[in-house]
């Protein structure tokens, strides 16, 4: 299982870090793609913070200078690859509260994977919203990334 997040992280690393020089690339970015991305930034975060039993430093909708982008992604990143390295029961119950305040129980191989999927899912509003602007989104493919 180790070896599985692994890739999906190094994956989800490779996208998010296309994204960002894409971004530097631009002239001007689209409103919507920096709320989003500082948004999967945030919640990328909150997770691994919920996992490590530490509080989060990032509102869910804290809005990142674009500047900041490649620092905090790398540091997720890194701290993900950290909580793998590390683990050795991925069905290990990680209790933790919402920022609603509620409290809940999820695995941890299922927040792993949670974190990969809603990544992907903004990376996708993402890139749609680039394609509305008229900017040719890159192409974020698992396939492609595995070429």
């Amino acid at each position: 299982m180790k070896v599985f997040f692994n890739q999906l992280f190094d994956y989800n690393f490779f996208c998010n870090k296309k994204l960002i020089e894409q971004a530097h690339a631009l002239k001007d970015i689209p409103k919507d793609s920096t709320r989003l991305f500082s948004h999967l930034l945030n919640a990328h975060h909150i997770w691994n913070r919920r996992v490590q039993g530490v509080k989060h430093e990032y509102d869910v909708w804290h809005i990142h200078d674009i500047k900041h982008w490649e620092d905090i992604h790398y540091e997720n990143q890194r701290t993900t690859f950290e909580i793998i390295r590390n683990t050795d029961d991925f069905n290990k119950r990680i209790d933790y509260e919402t920022t609603e305040g509620r409290v809940f129980a999820n695995d941890l191989k299922d927040i792993l994977f949670h974190i990969i999927n809603h990544s992907t899912h903004h990376r996708g509003q993402i890139l749609a919203g680039y394609r509305t602007n008229g900017i040719a989104p890159e192409k974020l493919d698992y396939i492609f990334y595995k070429r």
